[in-house]
């Protein structure tokens, strides 16, 4: 056993010497080193950089890394190969040479510069070269190809960086904005939503939250103006107030529109954020488009009651969907639309028929419309929201008004029977 074991070793060790020298005679080293130029001008080494070596007369490809001197070396490339270098690394913009050849104890010198941190292809580190050290003068082409990728590469890095910094100012101002909107710092968080918008302003998450600080505030601006005995001060804070409202429709809309002209995606993870940014910006128009037509512009009627309608078609939570429809109906009736406001009531009586605030709505639908053919009904209404509606509901007493007023200027008296919904109530 031992005397097979020591001619085993002695054969193995006989085939290495004998190849050696034929493959000698057909390779040789490719070595060099990849710097990175600092902004001072001085360079050091990249480690782990990506080498990859291109064969230009053949199909061929080698490829390696740095080491921690930003070196590298390939042990043994054919010698009839022609080839182009390039080295890439994060961060950087990639660097080439070409018209290389093994074998020849050159080091090759590569410089990259900070960039993008892109990764040349085949085609794209054959397509533009540079010669090699001592390797001959660049063709007119060759300088034109390497200049216009030098050019395409800056534009990336420039591109790039400007994301990079718009990416940090969105999520920055983001975080501040939500933070001073949950203390109520209304005026600070639309600061930091604006700077958001500032550097990228089509961005649904940010339009969302700047409507519902914008709206916070008028809310706090009206009922401090509608309340102060200034006159002065509360004509100057309602105009402050409804400029509030406005801006909130503003950025509302267009955070749905946003929302709108993306796709959804496939990702279940992107698509959860998507469905909640879509469910935001949605109610909040809905609100802000409420406030605009009730206390700014009645004309906008048909636009708060679209906003409404896309709004309650994706609200699931049923206690939100009911204040939703009492809240488009009551919007419609505050702008003067008594016909559609009353269309809107009658849907919520239809489900909910003992609703007290769609009682109400109804009558007052009626009652404002001026078309004393209605006032019958008007007045059945607001007798059964009187009977039904606890003593602390706030329009008690207005129903109260309207119900006198039928009574003694219309002659019209509640009848005990009212038909709701298609149904006869008693």
């Amino acid at each position: 056993m031992r005397r097979k074991y020591i001619f085993f070793t002695l054969v193995v060790a006989v085939s290495l010497a004998l190849s050696t020298p034929a493959v000698s005679a057909q390779t040789g080293q490719l070595f060099g080193e990849v710097m990175l130029k600092q902004a001072d001008g001085t360079t050091v080494p990249v480690v782990g950089a990506t080498i990859d070596v291109f064969r230009m007369d053949l199909s061929g490809k080698y490829q390696t890394k740095t080491d921690k001197k930003g070196k590298f070396i390939f042990a043994g490339l054919p010698f009839v190969g022609t080839y182009v270098i390039a080295a890439s690394a994060p961060n950087a913009r990639p660097d080439i040479v070409g018209d290389v050849k093994a074998g020849r104890e050159v080091n090759y010198k590569l410089t990259l510069a900070p960039g993008d941190g892109k990764r040349l292809t085949e085609a794209e580190a054959k397509a533009v070269t540079r010669p090699a050290s001592g390797g001959g003068e660049e063709s007119a082409e060759d300088r034109k190809k390497r200049l216009e990728l030098e050019a395409k590469n800056t534009e990336i890095t420039a591109s790039n960086e400007k994301n990079t910094k718009i990416n940090e100012t969105v999520s920055r101002t983001f975080k501040a904005g939500n933070e001073a909107l949950k203390l109520k710092r209304y005026d600070d968080a639309i600061t930091q939503y604006s700077e958001g918008l500032a550097a990228d302003a089509e961005q649904p998450a940010l339009l969302t939250n700047k409507s519902v600080a914008t709206r916070a505030r008028g809310v706090e601006r009206y009922n401090a103006a509608i309340t102060s005995t200034d006159e002065a001060a509360k004509a100057s804070g309602l105009e402050a107030a409804k400029k509030d409202f406005k801006d909130a429709a503003e950025a509302s809309s267009k955070a749905v529109e946003l929302i709108k002209a993306q796709t959804s995606p496939a990702d279940a993870t992107a698509q959860a954020s998507y469905t909640q940014n879509k469910y935001f910006a949605f109610a909040a128009r809905a609100e802000a488009m409420r406030l605009l037509v009730s206390k700014v512009d009645p004309s906008q009627a048909d636009a708060g009651l679209l906003a409404f309608q896309e709004y309650l078609a994706i609200e699931t939570a049923p206690e939100l969907k009911t204040k939703g429809q009492i809240d488009v109906a009551q919007m419609l009736l505050d702008a003067g639309a008594s016909d559609k406001a009353y269309a809107e009531f009658q849907k919520i009586l239809a489900v909910s028929p003992d609703s007290v605030d769609a009682m109400l709505g109804a009558g007052l639908a009626l009652f404002q419309s001026g078309d004393k053919t209605k006032f019958q009904e008007a007045a059945n209404y607001l007798q059964r929201f009187v009977e039904k509606a606890p003593e602390t509901h706030k329009l008690r007493a207005s129903a109260k008004d309207a119900l006198d007023y039928l009574k003694s200027a219309e002659n019209v008296k509640p009848q005990k029977t009212i038909t709701t919904g298609g149904r006869r109530r008693g």
